[in-house]
């Protein structure tokens, strides 16, 4: 049973049903590149990928793990870089432009 609000399976603990909620109220698929420097060799940039469900483009998610990782982590930030996916949008239309009829 994979209904919505029962797991798919033991691992799953409900999240589908979750991710496809935020899908629906307008959340996309964010990562993020974030460059940091290291605290013991400041000259030398480490590289973390943090992916997560937000919402584009004012990235609350994200905004709150950066707010996080500066207050938390010793890792100075250098730089981040944004892809985002909305994943349910409206369907595509393409129109057809043959159509081949078979005996």
């Amino acid at each position: 049973m994979s209904g919505c609000g029962q797991p798919r399976n033991e691992h799953d603990g409900g999240r589908s049903c979750a991710d496809f909620k935020r899908q629906i109220d307008g959340y996309g698929l964010t990562t993020a590149e974030i460059l940091y420097r290291m605290p013991d060799h400041p000259a030398l940039l480490q590289t973390f990928l943090w992916q997560q469900y937000d919402k584009a483009p004012d990235y609350p998610v994200l905004r709150g793990f950066l707010d996080w990782w500066r207050r938390e982590i010793e890792g100075m930030l250098h730089s981040v870089r944004v892809g985002h996916k909305a994943l349910i949008g409206p369907a595509d239309f393409e129109p057809v432009r043959a159509e081949f009829l078979l005996n």
